[in-house]
């Protein structure tokens, strides 16, 4: 064997031995472990990356896992992965890149119908799947749409209304046909589409225990009536 083949074979047997990033368990792999702590002990101290995550080791440690297990970049993850409310919730655009980064689909793009500013326009993300190659369009949002489910009380669908369409179609679509990319998380836009009812003041609550306490009056079985009314009947009998 000379050694140029001898280098080479070293240099397969070691790439075989290497997990990809996406298939690492950080949860069951102790070397896949540290290497994620020293990796996210790393990207805490830089200023390259989003201010919620620095200086917080444990929450970058935690996009990499997310970014192991979609097969993306921790810079990617990180840029659009939210903590909202103690909740991790992905960014609009997110949705698409997911879609195009799964593997599973083609030929990704937004697809627009209707007129611009009226409730008919609307939007659905078109993808050529790889398996069999078929079209597989996801489901349609209009305006129309989004004003029946209450969406366009979030002012962003009001000041624009092509970009919140096509996050929420693109939402659609990955949480339909590639549901593993979502992870389960919210996009940022779909908790900010659902407004939470408002609660009830002190003097509004006291208001209604009052009148729940103060039965109604009845109504009398024969209306009173005036005075002339009276007299008026005595003298017609």
């Amino acid at each position: 064997m000379s050694e140029t083949t001898a280098i080479t074979a070293i240099e397969e047997q070691t790439l075989t031995e290497v997990p990809a990033p996406s298939t690492l368990n950080v949860w069951s792999d102790k070397a896949a472990f540290d290497q994620a702590a020293r990796a996210a002990a790393m990207l805490a101290k830089t200023q390259m990356i989003p201010s919620n995550y620095q200086g917080k080791p444990e929450d970058c440690f935690v996009a990499i896992e997310i970014a192991a297990r979609l097969n993306m970049s921790p810079l990617t993850v990180m840029q659009q992965l939210y903590l909202v409310k103690g909740r991790p919730m992905w960014s609009g655009q997110a949705c698409m890149s997911m879609i195009q980064g799964c593997g599973k689909y083609t030929s990704v793009k937004l697809v627009y119908t209707g007129t611009k500013g009226t409730d008919d326009r609307g939007c659905y993300v078109e993808a050529v799947r790889v398996s069999d190659g078929e079209v597989v369009q996801g489901t349609e949002v209009t305006m129309a749409m989004a004003k029946a489910e209450g969406w366009t009380s979030n002012s962003k669908w009001r000041n624009m209304p092509e970009q919140m369409l096509g996050y929420r179609a693109a939402a659609f679509f990955a949480r339909l046909y590639c549901p593993d990319t979502m992870m389960g998380f919210q996009t940022v836009e779909e908790s900010e589409d659902i407004a939470p009812a408002k609660p009830k003041t002190t003097a509004q609550r006291l208001a209604a225990a009052l009148k729940a306490e103060v039965p109604e009056e009845p109504e009398p079985e024969h209306k009173p009536i005036s005075v002339a009314d009276a007299m008026r009947a005595s003298m017609e009998g």
